[in-house]
């Protein structure tokens, strides 16, 4: 094998390097400055000539990363751990690269690393770097192919072309290469932490939500969307209480009622990003979609059998005046009556004492508002730490908190005064995108309020956050100041351009997400209803990419037509061709592969005539095509000579 220059390697390592970037967000800590130290060692070698490492320390080298990978990950399997082992592997390969086989093994190896971040991150701002590195590594390809150098500038430029030729292929394959319903293939997302509301709700897990600017939800309606006042999106329901913290009720919850759909409905399409709690979070109150593997439990939470590692899209329909009536079982009653015991010994006195001076629970219930509206409480994400007693110290003592802090206290009071009450953690509100036409819900909309069950009225909600700071509910989270978010969110929450460029490129994300990465069989199919298909099988869908395939084709041989094209000869040449001619049908064909010269040599053997009048006219073309430049007199004097020679061949002999 040849070695290739040491100029043109610098492509394949920037390949490679781009493909470990994209990469970084799952890579053990110290595959990056292995590979940082392969490369150095393999540019001292090829500028001062040095020689590489030997096969015995390649090899230990090998064994010592791929024992780093299962110290690090505990297993060779899955794409954290494969692409660790990859871009390792690929140092090691670096060095010994000497020959070209070298370096198409490190551009195979980029490509592979390529596709792992292609196959578990999809996000639009990643586009242009997957691109970028795919250019880059043709490119490193083109340099590779043997042939005179090529300038660096020129093998992207012509791989760039190349891209250009192969992007209609691509489309036509994304759009109509049929589909199997589901994904072709599924990644374990491992131990990575999902970010939004959980399981259980203890103080400040919502605060630290609060700070989050990642989006847990877009939906988009068929008409105007809820008013603010209505926009509670609905997530896991806490019915057990330790006094300090809120989980749900790993039993299951018993028959609680049943939902009396009335009023407004609002149709909507919502896309759900991934979460740890395995609830569809809904607006209240949502039928469930017409899917087989999501339910509605007891407690009125669309839950989901599948996980919730990728996000998905449902179509729903919402009726937020809708009622939970119906009769409560004792078991149902019970659970939500529940209170540890010993705890939080100052609120229970609290309860029942104004639950005596009440005339009935509806009564109780305008009383705990009161309290809360007149008692001096203060709604801030950085409130006081609280401990053992965490109901008291909020009640009467630090008096500040926000939603989590608030809907614990409250289900606290009901319970203590025998009203069967809950808490319902989800988000509330929503910021209106104009250029998409959806309204998004972010991580830091988290919410937390309460249901409460007042017999012959059924299941209420009860947001006591609105009571003591109702424009929580009405403004954007960023105008809490205190403790909330940092100066660059402030920032953009004050810039009207700044909030405008953000909402475009959100409403781009959108889109790629939807209509692009969320592209399922469901919507290829009904991509061909909306073209005029009428049978909307694979059957159509192969007809159509074999149509489009063939359309392609055609097109790529029309942009390359000049390419195939011949050049057209010269005078010279065109002189000769008819004199090869005359001299076929004479019965003397030239073969393709000789020479004029070799050719006489070759008609001297059998025609010895022929060949004696035909060479001086052979000498005189191979002078005028291989020799000195000629001038045009010269050529026209053979020109007149071969055309003679043609009259005298075609001139019967007599």
């Amino acid at each position: 094998m040849d070695r290739i220059p040491h100029r043109p390697a610098w492509l394949p390592i920037a390949a490679l390097y781009l493909a470990a970037l994209v990469n970084a967000h799952h890579l053990a800590w110290w595959s990056l400055p292995v590979l940082l130290l392969a490369t150095a060692w393999h540019l001292r070698a090829a500028l001062f000539g040095l020689a590489q490492p030997g096969r015995a320390a390649r090899l230990g080298f090998a064994a010592l990363v791929t024992l780093g990978v299962l110290l690090s990950f505990r297993t060779l399997n899955g794409i954290s751990a494969g692409a660790t082992l990859l871009v390792a592997m690929t140092a090691a390969k670096l060095f010994e690269a000497r020959a070209n086989r070298d370096w198409y093994v490190i551009c195979g190896a980029t490509l592979f690393l390529l596709l792992a971040a292609c196959l578990d991150r999809q996000q639009l701002w990643r586009l242009p770097l997957y691109a970028l590195c795919l250019l880059l590594c043709l490119g490193a390809l083109r340099g590779l192919s043997g042939g005179a150098p090529v300038p660096v500038a020129t093998q992207l430029r012509e791989s760039a072309r190349q891209l250009l030729y192969a992007l209609p292929l691509a489309v036509l394959c994304f759009l109509f290469f049929p589909r199997l319903p589901g994904a072709f293939w599924s990644l374990n997302a491992g131990d990575e932490a999902i970010s939004g509301l959980g399981d259980e709700m203890s103080p400040g897990r919502i605060a630290r939500l609060s700070e989050s600017d990642e989006p847990a939800l877009r939906a988009r309606f068929d008409g105007p969307p809820p008013p603010a006042a209505q926009r509670y999106w609905r997530g896991p329901v806490l019915h057990d209480f330790d006094g300090y913290t809120w989980r749900r009720h790993h039993g299951g919850a018993p028959p609680a009622g049943a939902l009396d759909y009335r009023g407004p409905a609002y149709h909507y399409s919502e896309r759900l990003e991934p979460n740890a709690h395995g609830t569809v979070v809904a607006l209240e109150m949502s039928q469930p979609p017409d899917t087989p593997y999501v339910s509605m439990s007891a407690d009125f939470q669309l839950l989901s059998r599948r996980p919730s590692l990728e996000a998905r899209s449902y179509e729903l329909t919402a009726y937020p005046q809708a009622t939970m009536g119906g009769e409560l079982p004792p078991a149902a009653r019970q659970m939500d009556l529940e209170l540890p015991p010993g705890r939080n010994p100052r609120a229970r006195e609290f309860a029942q004492r104004l639950r005596a001076q009440a005339p009935d629970p509806a009564a109780y219930l305008s009383s705990v508002y009161a309290f809360l509206r007149d008692g001096g409480f203060v709604y801030t994400l950085v409130p006081q730490p609280l401990g053992r007693d965490s109901v008291d110290e909020l009640l009467f003592g630090t008096r500040e908190g926000f939603c989590g802090h608030y809907a614990s206290a409250f289900v606290d009071l009901m319970r203590a005064a025998g009203i069967p009450a809950r808490v319902v953690t989800g988000y509330q509100g929503g910021e209106w995108n104009p250029i998409g036409r959806y309204l998004l819900v972010r991580q830091r909309d988290a919410h937390a309020w309460a249901e409460v069950w007042l017999d012959g009225r059924g299941w209420l909600r009860a947001d006591p956050t609105a009571v003591v700071a109702p424009e929580r509910l009405q403004r954007d989270l960023l105008q809490f100041g205190d403790g909330l978010g940092n100066g660059a969110a402030r920032l953009l929450g004050s810039s009207r351009w700044l909030t405008g460029f953000l909402q475009a490129w959100d409403a781009a994300n959108a889109w790629w997400q939807d209509d692009v990465v969320g592209f399922n069989a469901a919507r290829q199919h009904g991509l061909a209803g909306r073209m005029g298909f009428g049978d909307r099988d694979w059957q159509t869908l192969t007809i159509t990419l074999a149509a489009g395939l063939c359309t392609w084709l055609a097109w790529i041989a029309w942009s390359l037509r000049r390419l195939a094209r011949a050049a057209r000869p010269d005078a010279l040449a065109r002189g000769w061709r008819q004199v090869d001619r005359r001299l076929a049908r004479a019965g003397f064909p030239r073969a393709s592969h000789e020479g004029v010269l070799a050719y006489c040599d070759r008609l001297e053997l059998n025609q010895p005539a022929a060949a004696a009048a035909l060479r001086p006219l052979a000498r005189r073309y191979a002078q005028l095509r291989y020799g000195p430049p000629a001038g045009n007199a010269a050529q026209r004097e053979f020109l007149l000579a071969a055309r003679a020679y043609r009259l005298r061949l075609a001139r019967p002999a007599a």
